[in-house]
């Protein structure tokens, strides 16, 4: 059974990406949802999310070859089928970190592929840029709907939810048979691939170009992780919200903001100045500083639109030169896959302190300024890096 809609491949990708991606966020709320009914400690939303994240650093000398190996449109059915997987065990009463690490398995299995088709897919680096930019906002689209419509419906019933989340991965699956076919490379062997991944990562990293994007994109998605999290308990305690769906809602408003970054971005920084893009990173910092400070609703949302807005422009310049320059230097999968791994495992050690410091007690203002702080570090580095890139771009 193949669904017969005529959109360009590329279209394509968008919508099946946006459905994906949309299902994989609404599960963190119809997740939050069961531990708040289950009397879970409030900490475990974070080792839920690690759950997800751990799959991405473990699989990550694999799943890069397996993308190159195979037609990615095939990569993509597959990481949406065992999402559904992770979806049916939720709904049998799975422990929720136990389901959705099994969603993070088949988002790692996605991951390579969604991005790694890309290059084959865009007929210029303009087009590139544009398709990453695209890809980008729909993706943050999606975490934005999926948040909101995650926490409603759980409000609802839970059991509905997570049919509607399995009803998407399957509509997405599906619309993945409608990308073309195009062929691996058959010759690749999982165990050689697995044993040169340490020396792929060394490569790009040795790389200044490629370096400064992993980086910047790693800093980026290890601070949006942890301030996702860190949201969650601030907005109880700053605005005295408690209830799933008005949290989701205003979770989602940064989804907003990154969205119109990411779509704005190529007007506002060109692919080949991307190193430009840590004026924007500086403005996120300064506005996450800002967080301590506030406790009303309509200043809370305009900052986190300002966050996701910068974000969304510090990140999509830097994803498009890895890629570009990653395709030619050791492939399109397995740069996907280096990527995946260092944002994880950046991720996976932001909310694992995170998900620590919550259980010790540490107030929500204290883990947002951490955060900030270490965003700081980062973006320094890149300010450092800048000038040598200029000379090179």
């Amino acid at each position: 059974m193949t669904l017969k809609i005529k959109m360009k491949p590329l279209q394509t990708l968008y919508v099946t990406q946006f459905l994906s991606a949309f299902a994989d966020n609404m599960i963190l709320f119809i997740t939050l949802a069961i531990i708040k009914q289950s009397a879970f400690p409030a900490y475990y939303i974070g080792v839920v999310q690690a759950s997800f994240l751990v799959a991405f650093v473990i699989l990550a000398p694999f799943v890069g070859a397996y993308a190159d190996k195979n037609a990615k449109s095939h990569v993509l059915l597959v990481g949406n089928a065992i999402k559904g997987i992770g979806i049916i065990a939720l709904f049998m009463h799975l422990d929720p970190a136990v389901s959705y690490g099994i969603v993070g398995i088949g988002a790692a299995v996605y991951s390579p592929a969604k991005y790694g088709i890309l290059p084959s897919l865009a007929k210029s680096d303009h087009e590139l840029l544009r398709a990453n930019a695209r890809i980008e906002g729909y993706t943050i689209m999606a975490i934005l709907l999926g948040s909101v419509c995650g926490g409603i419906l759980a409000q609802f019933s839970l059991n509905g939810s997570i049919l509607v989340c399995l009803g998407l991965y399957l509509v997405s699956l599906l619309m993945s048979l409608q990308i073309p076919k195009i062929a691996g490379n058959a010759t690749i062997r999982y165990g050689k691939e697995a044993k040169a991944f340490v020396n792929d990562v060394a490569f790009l990293l040795k790389d200044r170009t490629t370096r400064f994007s992993l980086v910047g994109t790693g800093s980026f998605w290890m601070t949006s992780s942890v301030v996702r999290l860190a949201i969650i308990a601030w907005v109880p305690a700053h605005l005295g919200i408690e209830s799933v769906d008005q949290i989701s809602m205003l979770v989602a408003v940064t989804g907003i903001g990154i969205m119109i970054g990411a779509l704005l971005t190529p007007k506002l920084i060109p692919a080949r100045k991307y190193y430009n893009s840590f004026v924007f990173g500086i403005v996120m910092i300064v506005s996450i500083l800002l967080f301590p400070l506030i406790s009303n609703l309509y200043v809370t949302i305009g900052l986190l639109l300002l966050i996701g807005f910068s974000g969304g422009v510090f990140i999509v310049p830097m994803n498009t030169v890895l890629q570009d320059k990653g395709q030619r230097m050791i492939g399109a999968g397995k740069t996907i896959a280096v990527q995946n791994l260092l944002e994880n495992a950046m991720m996976l050690a932001g909310v694992g302190i995170y998900t620590q410091i919550s259980a010790d007690g540490l107030s929500p203002d204290s883990s947002i300024t951490g955060i900030a702080v270490i965003l700081a570090g980062f973006v320094g580095y890149l300010i450092l890096q800048r000038q040598r890139l200029k000379l090179i771009a």
